[in-house]
C-alpha cells in the first residue's frame, strides 16, 4: 500500500535504476540533491531494495569508477553529480567513456529556473552563479543522447531510454539533466515496478560480410590481424587465439587500451605493426580507432582491410581515415566467433592457403623479441624503468589471476598478459587521472580478485589522490597502486624528442615544461588516508616491496608503492 504513495522524482531515480539491474550509482551531491536524499531516506525507511549509492569526493573519480566497474560486471553503472560544476568536473571521464565505448547513465543536477514562487526554486547565490544556456553541451560530443526531464513523470520512461540507448551498439555515456524544481514534484510511483520498457539494439555481423573476410583471410598469403581493444569477450578471445594459431596470422596489438591475445601465443608479434604491415595483402582491424601509424607505417597499394567493431569506422571521430575495403559492425566477441567459423568451413572445403613458411617466420621473430625485450628489463647497476619494474611485476602477479591497469605505467609488453581483459591501459582519449579510479571499480564489483592501478607520478597526480585514497578506504577497496615516478611528463617528454630528434630540447639538460620536481612525498599522502605505502628507490628492494603491499592487500587494506625510475 506504502508503495503507491506518490513519491518525489528525485526519490523516483533509484527506485527505476533498481528496477533496470543498475547495481551501483556513484554520486557526488550537491544543492540540486536535496530531493534525491530526501528519496533515499524514505527509501530506507520502507525498507526497499536500491541500487547501492557510492559517495565519491571528486566528480572525475566517480565517472572512471564507473568506467572500471563495467569493464568488471559488463553492466553500466550510473553517475549522478552536481550542476554544471560537478558535470565540467566529470567531463573527462565522459570524454574516456565514449572513447572505450564504456556505457553509464551520467546525470547532473540542473540550477533551478526559477527564482521564487515554487518548491525548489532558488534558494542561495549559486543558483545564479551556477546556471548556464546549454548545460548539456558540458558532454554533448561525449554522450550518444541527452536531455533534461521537464515533468516528474518522465523519470521512468526517460530512464529506460538511457539505459537503452547507452547500451546498444556501439556502447557509450547518456546523459541526463535533473532540475531541482522537476526533482522536488511528485512521480507516480505505480510506473516505477513496471519492466523495462526498451531493449537495446545490440549490433550482429551480415553473414555475407563474415564470409567476405574468412574469405580473404583463408586467401591471404600474408595476413595480418591488429588488435587495440581486446576481443570483446571471453569467447572472442578464445576465437582469436584459434584463429591465429589454426591458420598461422600474426596478431600485433599496436598501443593496445585492453589485450586481445595471450603474450605467450605463437602467433602474437609484440606491439609494434613494423614490418608485418608493411607487406601484409590482407588486414584485419580488430575494434581499433588508430591501428597504425600513418607516417610511420606504410600499407601496400592493393592490401585489402578488414575493419570490424562496434562502430568500425568510428564516425564519432571527424578525421579517421584509415582504408576498410569490408566494415563490419557487430559486437567482437560474436564477430570473432563468427568469423572462427567460416573460416573453419572454408578449412573443411580445402580453400585455405599454406602458411606455414610464415608460421616459422614468426617463430623465429617471437624469438628475437622476447630477448630484446628480456634485455630492456635488465637493469644491472642502473636506475629501474618502466620495462625492468614491468618484467617483475608480471612474473610475481602471473599466478594471481589479477586485473592490471595501465596509464602511462607498466608497458603491455613489459608486463605479459596471458588472459582475457588481465590487462588494460588508459583510453586513447588520454584523460588522465584515469588508471587508479577504474581499477578501484573493478575492485569494488570483483572485491576478491586482485587488482593493480599503475601509473606515473603525472598521473597519480591527476587522479586527485586524497580523494581516490579516502574514497577507498571509507568502501573498503584495497587496490595496489604502483606509482612509476620518474619526477615529470615522460609521455611530453617522449613526444618532443620524436619529434624533434636533434633540436634544441632533446639536446637540454631537461625538456622544458615536462620536469615535476621537487617531487611530492606520495608515500605521505597515501598514509595520509591510512593506507599502507612504501618507497622504492632502487631494484635489488621492488621483490620485497611487492610481497608486502600484496599481504596488506589480501588483508583487506590498500597498498601503494612508490617506485623511482628513470
Amino acid at each position: 500500500m506504502t508503495d503507491e504513495l506518490p513519491i518525489t522524482a528525485g526519490g523516483a531515480i533509484f527506485r527505476r535504476l533498481h528496477q533496470l539491474g543498475v547495481e551501483r550509482v556513484f554520486v557526488n551531491s550537491g544543492t540540486d540533491f536535496p530531493p534525491i536524499i530526501e528519496g533515499l531516506a524514505e527509501a530506507e525507511h520502507l525498507g526497499l531494495d536500491l541500487p547501492a549509492a557510492m559517495v565519491v569526493p571528486h566528480e572525475h573519480l566517480a565517472v572512471s569508477m564507473a568506467h572500471g566497474h563495467f569493464f568488471a560486471t559488463g553492466e553500466p553503472a550510473a553517475v549522478i553529480l552536481h550542476t554544471n560544476v560537478g558535470l565540467a568536473n566529470g567531463a573527462i571521464g565522459a570524454i574516456n567513456a565514449a572513447t572505450d565505448h564504456v556505457p553509464m547513465i551520467l546525470m547532473s543536477g540542473r540550477t533551478p529556473t526559477l527564482e521564487g514562487g515554487r518548491f525548489g526554486a532558488r534558494t542561495v547565490p549559486i543558483g545564479w552563479g551556477q546556471e548556464m544556456r546549454d548545460q548539456a553541451a558540458l558532454v554533448r560530443e561525449a554522450c550518444k543522447w541527452e536531455y533534461e526531464v521537464r515533468f516528474p513523470e518522465q523519470i521512468p520512461e526517460l530512464l529506460d531510454r538511457a539505459y537503452a540507448i547507452a547500451t546498444s551498439s556501439p556502447k557509450g555515456p547518456v546523459y541526463l539533466s535533473l532540475p531541482r524544481e522537476v526533482l522536488c514534484e511528485p512521480c507516480p510511483a505505480e510506473a516505477l515496478a513496471a519492466p523495462p520498457g526498451m531493449a537495446a539494439a545490440v549490433a550482429a555481423p551480415r553473414r555475407d560480410d563474415i564470409a567476405r573476410a574468412a574469405w580473404l583471410l583463408a586467401h591471404a598469403e600474408r595476413p595480418l590481424i591488429i588488435a587495440q581493444r581486446g576481443a570483446g569477450s571471453e569467447t572472442g578471445f578464445a576465437a582469436l587465439a584459434d584463429i591465429a594459431d589454426r591458420y598461422a596470422i600474426p596478431v600485433c596489438q599496436w598501443w593496445a587500451s585492453a589485450n586481445a591475445v595471450s603474450s605467450e601465443h605463437a602467433m602474437y608479434v609484440g606491439s609494434n605493426p613494423s614490418p608485418w604491415i608493411e607487406r601484409a595483402d590482407v588486414i584485419l582491424v580488430l575494434d581499433s580507432l588508430a591501428p597504425w601509424m600513418p607516417d610511420a607505417h606504410a600499407i601496400r597499394d592493393d592490401a585489402q582491410v578488414v575493419q570490424m567493431g562496434q562502430n568500425p569506422l568510428y564516425s564519432r571521430f571527424p578525421v579517421r581515415n584509415f582504408r576498410s575495403n569490408v566494415s563490419i559492425a557487430t559486437e567482437l566477441g560474436p564477430g570473432l566467433v563468427a568469423l572462427s567459423a567460416a573460416l573453419d568451413q572454408l578449412r573443411e572445403d580445402d580453400a585455405v592457403v599454406d602458411r606455414s613458411r610464415l608460421r616459422d617466420e614468426v617463430a623465429e621473430f617471437d624469438t628475437e623479441r622476447r630477448a630484446a625485450l628480456a634485455e630492456a628489463g635488465e637493469v644491472g647497476d642502473g636506475p629501474m624503468t618502466k620495462m625492468s619494474v614491468g618484467r617483475v611485476v608480471g612474473s610475481m602477479l602471473r599466478d594471481r589471476d589479477p586485473w592490471l591497469v595501465s596509464e602511462l605505467g607498466v608497458p603491455l609488453d613489459a608486463y605479459g598478459p596471458t588472459r582475457h581483459q588481465e590487462y588494460r591501459q588508459e583510453p586513447h582519449s588520454g584523460g588522465l587521472g584515469w588508471s587508479m579510479a577504474c581499477a578501484m571499480g573493478m575492485k569494488l564489483a570483483e572485491p576478491d580478485r586482485l587488482v593493480v592501478a599503475t601509473m606515473g607520478d603525472g598521473s597519480y597526480m591527476f587522479a586527485n589522490p586524497v580523494a581516490a585514497h579516502h574514497t577507498a578506504e571509507a568502501h573498503g577497496i584495497a587496490v595496489l597502486t604502483v606509482i612509476l615516478n620518474n619526477h615529470g611528463y615522460g609521455a611530453v617528454s617522449d613526444s618532443v624528442t620524436g619529434l624533434y630528434p636533434t633540436g634544441y630540447a632533446a639536446k637540454a639538460d631537461a625538456v622544458p615544461l615536462t620536469e615535476l620536481s621537487p617531487t611530492p612525498d606520495f608515500k605521505l599522502v597515501a598514509e595520509s588516508c591510512r593506507a599502507w605505502a612504501e618507497t622504492v628507490s632502487t631494484a635489488d628492494q621492488l621483490p620485497g616491496a611487492i610481497e608486502r603491499a600484496l599481504a596488506q592487500v589480501d588483508a583487506g587494506r590498500q597498498a601503494v608503492l612508490d617506485v623511482h625510475i628513470a
